[in-house]
């Protein structure tokens, strides 16, 4: 299955704005009252700054043209109310809509976290971590500012626009809707606008993707960088990605930017046409100069938040392409589907089947053809053949971080996809040439993922390690279970192997695969872990893959893989007459 982010973005239907905030709402149902009591409080707000002009007018024309400056007070005091409203009633607006925020952030990247923990590793192998971190901390993190910051301001913004585009109508109707004329052209120029906007804001995030992960890389990586003294390559490479994200940046900031001058212009035009028709309104007698003032004022009320708008619209157009981006994942799923089996069990005899497998990655050539071969219980297995040959994916395949292409693969008789991940993970051991490890202590790493042992005490691990044969192994460690494990240069790769073969060992699984798990190992600690392994349950079936040959000796059998083909190789020396065979041949 393709989970290339990149590619995905460019077959991706646009979605359209409403749609998009629609699926966004769901992500946060449990929000769904504050939102509406944030709602309530914009109203309230909004209609106490519309209320302000009208009293304004009012006491133009019947306080401080007749003189009355007791009514005077009375206006005064009750501009004053509606102000103190609108103040109080924009600081809880504030403080509901930035918990609400914070609280979506939290969720979206939970959801966000806990879809990447579905997908397979096919999605990470065909994409880059970096843009990955991006996703999960920098478009989040757009959408928050929005929501927390943005979101209540538009909509505050828009009802005081509503409710001042009636009122300018309602005071007189034609002098409303030439007032509104520039607004209207203003709305069209959004429309026709946005969707470029959307699209330089994204590619704008799309490259501060890659600039994260091109830093990500080359830090993971910068040792090598070291070794070959190729600080030049690096600097080549950032500054590549480096000016692509300052390009991409520049355009997107000039197109976010180009609303503010545009509705600006808009507001003076309106406010041209308020005092040019109102003012010849007032000659003719059908106008007040207190209308005219609080016409001014709405006109000011309608076009002011729409000068607003065009900024908060670019920080919406700005979430929405964020959004793009996290909806991507959100809405990927799993090709590794558990799929309910009726069928009789399959080669009830064999630990392991391979019925007519065909393998290709994504958009590569064919790596396995037709492969079919049974592996029994109890037995180890050896598979060798040159580098690239697909010893390494077909050990991938039976541990199922990928499924094939065609065919089928049964594990103690039943299809492999029928098991759960916990059954399947109990059942199989993986053991890699590069272990993974958490930051903690030895016994964490040990029982990482392990619910058997979820509680257990030092005291109660090392007697369980000692009845595995995996005590000696502790010597290894400085503070024993509790040494630390806490970067690259806390423990050797050899030590990091060592907790990785504990941690498969004590599941006691049914199949255990070791890929060069010994690569990184010294001589004196293989010997102790070949030890160990001979300890293992009867039953226990081993996959070796290795190019050292004393590592396969003691094999029961031995596979070649290369050229899409898994075959009995033999015995050893028949295995390495193969390997040398094809090393000729290349």
């Amino acid at each position: 299955m393709n989970y290339n982010l990149d590619q995905l973005f460019e077959q991706q239907k646009k979605t359209s704005n409403v749609r998009a905030l629609n699926k966004l709402f769901k992500l946060i149902p449990h929000e769904k009252k504050n939102l509406w009591w944030a709602f309530f409080i914009i109203i309230i707000n909004a209609a106490s700054k519309l209320i302000a002009p009208l009293l304004v007018g009012y006491a133009v024309d019947n306080a401080v043209t007749t003189g009355d400056y007791k009514s005077l007070l009375y206006y005064a005091a009750a501009v004053l109310a509606t102000y103190l409203v609108a103040s109080g009633t924009q600081y809880f607006q504030t403080k509901v809509m930035g918990s609400i925020g914070q609280r979506m952030l939290y969720t979206l990247r939970n959801a966000l976290f806990n879809k990447l923990q579905e997908l397979p590793i096919g999605f990470f192998n065909q994409n880059k971590t970096g843009d990955i971190i991006s996703r999960v901390n920098n478009d989040t993190d757009k959408i928050n500012q929005f929501f927390s910051q943005s979101l209540m301001q538009f909509i505050g913004n828009m009802a005081i626009m509503i409710g001042a585009g009636v009122c300018l109508l309602v005071i007189h109707i034609q002098l409303g809707a030439a007032t509104l004329i520039p607004g209207v052209c203003i709305f069209a120029f959004t429309l026709i606008v946005s969707p470029w906007i959307k699209k330089r804001n994204a590619i704008s995030l799309k490259t501060t993707g890659n600039l994260s992960a091109e830093v990500q890389e080359s830090l993971s990586n910068f040792k090598v960088v070291i070794a070959f003294n190729r600080r030049d390559y690096f600097r080549s490479r950032f500054s590549k990605v480096n000016n692509e994200n300052y390009d991409a940046s520049i355009k997107a900031g000039l197109a976010n930017n180009l609303f503010v001058p545009v509705y600006g212009l808009g507001a003076n035009f309106a406010q041209l046409i308020v005092l040019v028709y109102g003012i010849s309104l007032i000659i003719a007698g059908n106008f007040t100069v207190g209308l005219l003032v609080s016409y001014i004022a709405y006109a000011q009320s309608f076009y002011n938040p729409l000068q607003q708008i065009a900024a908060l619209w670019t920080n919406f157009q700005l979430a929405m392409a964020g959004w793009d981006r996290i909806s991507q994942i959100l809405n990927l799923e799993s090709d590794l589907a558990i799929v309910e089996i009726t069928n009789t069990p399959q080669h009830k005899n064999a630990v392991l089947s391979f019925e007519k497998v065909h393998f290709s990655y994504p958009e590569g050539k064919e790596v396995l053809h037709d492969i079919n071969f049974n592996l029994e219980k109890g037995k180890t297995y050896a598979l060798v053949g040159p580098t690239g040959g697909g010893k390494t994916t077909t050990a991938s395949l039976i541990a199922r971080l990928f499924d094939p292409t065609s065919g089928t693969i049964y594990l103690n008789g039943k299809n492999l996809k029928s098991y759960t991940t916990k059954e399947r993970t109990h059942k199989i051991g993986f053991i890699l040439q590069e272990p993974f490890l958490f930051s903690g202590t030895v016994k964490d790493n040990i029982l990482y993922g392990n619910s058997s042992y979820e509680n257990t005490s030092d005291e109660e691990l090392i007697k369980l390690l000692h009845n595995s044969g995996l005590e000696e192994l502790l010597s290894l460690f400085n503070k024993g279970l509790q040494t630390e494990v806490e970067d690259d240069s806390s423990i050797s790769l050899g030590q990091k192997q060592v907790i990785a073969f504990m941690r498969a060992v004590l599941r006691n699984p049914n199949l255990l695969i070791l890929d060069e798990a010994t690569a990184n190992i010294d001589t004196v600690t293989e010997q102790l872990l070949d030890k160990i392994l001979k300890k293992l349950p009867k039953e226990t079936t081993l996959i070796i893959i290795a190019h050292r040959l004393n590592t396969i000796e003691s094999a029961d059998e031995i596979f070649f893989i290369n050229n899409k083909q898994v075959e009995p190789a033999g015995s050893l020396e028949e295995a390495v007459t193969k390997l040398m065979q094809d090393k000729r041949n290349s």
